[in-house]
């Protein structure tokens, strides 16, 4: 219900190549870091966004959404389910055209919140794992 096909396909193909990764920071060991790797061979720019503000994979990283300078079109989610929603609206008021939340990640009301404005959005999803399963 919160991933169908052509939602996810839609954004991985059609809704834009700045990736705003919220969550991502330079520990390896963190599924942020490898999926936004995997993003980049895909020709997304993936923009960090890290309380630490930190440069992961070359590119410089911001504290929050709103401390990004330039558009984003998908924003990309890895933090809990409890905090989600408030960056589900942050990519709204962000301007941004998707938002993805990560496998995990899980909260109803943001996802109608968000679609309700017109947003494509997926949940418990991973677009590692989608990109090659849907030959994007």
């Amino acid at each position: 219900m919160y991933a169908d096909t052509e939602t996810i396909r839609r954004i991985l193909q059609d809704s834009g190549d700045t990736w705003a990764v919220v969550g991502l920071s330079n520990n390896r060991s963190r599924a942020a870091y490898g999926v936004a790797e995997v993003l980049q061979r895909f020709g997304k720019r993936v923009v960090p966004v890290h309380p630490k503000a930190e440069r992961v994979h070359g590119e410089e990283g911001y504290a929050s959404l709103a401390d990004i300078p330039f558009p984003v079109d998908v924003v990309d989610v890895f933090v809990n389910s409890e905090l989600a929603g408030a960056v589900a609206d942050e990519a709204v008021a962000k301007g941004a055209r998707a938002v993805w939340f990560q496998l995990g990640v899980v909260d109803e009301q943001a996802y109608e919140r968000t679609r309700a404005v017109g947003l494509d959005m997926v949940m418990d999803r991973c677009p590692a794992i989608e990109i090659p399963r849907l030959g994007a």
